[in-house]
């Protein structure tokens, strides 16, 4: 199983939608066939690992099959896995975690039992949980699973008082931060972002086939037509969501924008701002966003975790003291510590001098 893990890892930057699924095909302690979910449409893990049986000359009939997700029972992009793996006919089939998609949920494994199949299940379970938060969170929650990074210095700066913050930490820090945005399905920054840094938010140091869709928060529909986020749209999908189109003025804006390749959706809470709970919904329901990577500023991470959207951070502290400076979030006056919202460490790195740490919430 742990080798059915190591090539779901495979799957990180490219599944998407769909979850990181790792297969491997054991005969007599000799590993026979091995694969991982292909891109969106293509095969998943266990047809995956059938083929390169196949390719290799071995026969699967008899076989143990390691898979990290419940074999698919159902017929979405492709045909349901559970059928390939009936007609391959194993011995045994060993599954490290049930399919939290209503579709499936237990009917791949009654499948497999009744074609008497010896079918176990639970196996690395955490293990295989963690690289997919987020289809879980979209299954379960109707919600992407939302990933705020933010890079400090040991003081919780983020940026210097006239909104200089390049670059705060080193080369490897950024290269991991590149990491997380290339497993995400959508990365998400403020107008405010936009107009202060300027940047691309574009995956550069991770080798990936797939560019993130790119997301502006801009209420007013502010984002300079020049801005580097809005070149080049043709290398990966960009929305800017404002708040409404209720002016000549707004949807003069909005086709100009529309007629550059851009897209523009309206998403307004009662106080005229961009409702994030309900665009984090939409996403997930509507878009099969599984998870959303979010690189903003002091506003709109304040904005973030105040509306309760945020689940994991991934905080990059620098050692040095910037003094004064700008804040990693506007959360607001606490009245009292026994309002805090309360997070847990699950994780200490350092890159180079650099220190992240990775928290979800308690």
């Amino acid at each position: 199983m742990s080798e059915a893990l190591a090539q779901a890892q495979k799957a990180l930057y490219l599944s998407n939608p769909n979850p990181r699924v790792g297969c491997v095909i054991v005969r007599d302690g000799k590993l026979i066939g091995s694969g991982f979910t292909q891109a969106v449409g293509k095969a998943h893990a266990e047809v995956q690992a059938l083929a390169n049986a196949k390719t290799l000359g071995n026969d699967v009939a008899g076989s143990t099959i390691y898979v990290t997700l419940e074999p698919c029972s159902h017929t979405g992009r492709t045909p349901p896995c559970v059928d390939a793996l009936i007609v391959a006919k194993p011995a045994k089939v060993i599954v490290a975690m049930s399919d939290p998609n209503p579709l499936v949920a237990g009917e791949g494994l009654e499948k497999l039992r009744a074609a008497g199949i010896e079918v176990q299940c639970g196996f690395l379970e955490s293990e295989a949980q963690a690289l997919n938060r987020g289809f879980i969170s979209r299954m379960t929650r109707g919600l992407p699973w939302v990933r705020m990074k933010i890079a400090a210095s040991l003081d919780g700066k983020t940026a210097l008082p006239d909104g200089q913050s390049q670059w705060i930490t080193g080369p490897l820090a950024r290269a991991d931060g590149h990491h997380w945005r290339a497993q995400a399905c959508a990365i998400v920054t403020g107008v405010g972002t936009v107009k202060e840094d300027d940047p691309s938010l574009n995956v550069r140091d991770v080798d990936t086939q797939r560019q993130p869709v790119r997301i502006i928060i801009d209420s007013k529909l502010e984002t300079p037509p020049a801005a580097k986020i809005l070149q080049n749209p043709d290398q990966s999908s960009v929305i800017i969501v404002c708040a409404s189109l209720d002016t000549p003025e707004m949807q003069a804006k909005a086709k100009s924008f529309e007629e550059c390749g851009i897209e523009v959706i309206t998403m307004a809470n009662a106080f005229g701002k961009v409702d994030l709970p309900a665009l984090f919904s939409y996403f997930a329901k509507e878009r099969e966003m599984n998870e959303i990577h979010i690189e903003s500023g002091f506003k709109l991470n304040g904005s973030m975790l105040r509306e309760d959207c945020v689940d994991e951070l991934l905080l990059y502290y620098a050692p040095f003291f910037m003094g004064e400076g700008i804040g990693m979030a506007n959360v607001g006056l606490m009245n009292s510590l026994n309002n805090r919202q309360n997070w847990q460490i699950i994780d200490q790195v350092l890159f180079g001098p650099d220190l992240r740490l990775r928290l979800i919430k308690n």
